[in-house]
């Protein structure tokens, strides 16, 4: 008897943290109607030969057609891929080495984490900028290298078309890195102490205690770093216009730049609408899967 009245006072569980659910309200209509909803209209309106202004004026794949047909956004998507294939792995690998390096309990540890982060809090325009300084050949590093006697020295990506790209992707390791160090020492002091006391007993090298203990152990860290280095990558603008505008030429031209020139500049929404689904497609293709994996996949096997 006791028992079912248990049962029979037993709250709902849709009434359970009604305070929370309330107060989350606001965040969840935030996140229906403006991300959702401006994301199929978005994707609506690519379909549309909106100009100026957004009209419902369907012309089927017209849009997508000559996106795909234009060698500006040919070369936007060729910078992506170039840009976020080295960001992702010197990143991860130059940030990873730091941490290691500060995690061995070094003098004035704080004093390098913070210089090593200092970069971060920068605006990208301001990271840009400074950037294009010190690539610039007339007063930059190449006019200091020459000045101290080696004159051959040349050193001047941001005006070279084949390799622009890579002085953009120097300023983006250089604010960006710190960040990654960061994430990756706070993974590194969650280790347990036991483990590397055991590894040393074992007489493991510390490579491989790296290699086959440590970075297993901090797979979360490293998915976490990932998603903030691609959400990164993806929406890359700034560091753009304030080194090249895309220059030279087209030569360091990137997505999130000719989706903002067309849609603003060339008053076509319906060509930067359909630029903006093919990086909503884009980013759905890598994440969808990891979303898969971590979450749906871990369900099953728990």
């Amino acid at each position: 008897m006791t028992a079912l009245t248990r049962g029979s006072v037993r709250p709902n569980q849709w009434l359970r943290n009604l305070n929370a659910k309330i107060a989350s309200i606001p965040m969840i209509l935030t996140a229906v109607v403006i991300f959702l909803g401006g994301t199929i209209w978005t994707v609506v309106y690519s379909f549309t030969n909106s100009k100026l202004l957004p009209r419902l004026s369907f012309v089927g794949l017209d849009q997508y057609e000559r996106l795909w047909a234009a060698p500006r956004w040919i070369i936007s998507i060729q910078n992506l891929a170039v840009y976020g294939f080295f960001s992702l792995v010197f990143s991860l690998v130059i940030g990873f080495v730091l941490a290691a390096l500060m995690d061995q309990k070094i003098r004035f540890e704080n004093t390098f984490r913070t210089i090593m982060l200092y970069p971060f809090a920068l605006s990208f325009i301001v990271t840009g900028l400074v950037w294009q300084w010190l690539l610039n050949p007339q007063f930059g590093i190449q006019s200091i290298v020459r000045s101290l006697g080696w004159t051959s020295f040349s050193f001047d990506p941001l005006y070279d078309a084949d390799i622009v790209i890579y002085g953009i992707l120097i300023a983006a390791l250089w604010q960006g890195t710190g960040l990654v160090m960061c994430l990756m020492l706070a993974g590194l002091r969650g280790i347990d102490e036991d483990i590397w006391k055991a590894a040393r007993v074992d007489g493991i090298p510390m490579w491989k205690t790296y290699v086959l203990i440590i970075i297993p152990m901090m797979r979360g860290v490293f998915i976490t770093t990932l998603v903030i280095i691609a959400s990164g990558i993806v929406k890359v603008y700034d560091l753009v216009v304030a080194q090249t505008s895309g220059g030279p030429g087209i030569a360091s031209e990137v997505p999130a730049k000719y989706v903002y020139d067309y849609m603003f500049q060339a008053q076509n929404l319906g060509q930067g609408f359909a630029a903006s689904t093919m990086m909503l497609i884009t980013v759905a293709i890598i994440i969808v899967p990891w979303a898969y994996l971590e979450f749906g996949g871990g369900r099953k096997r728990g």
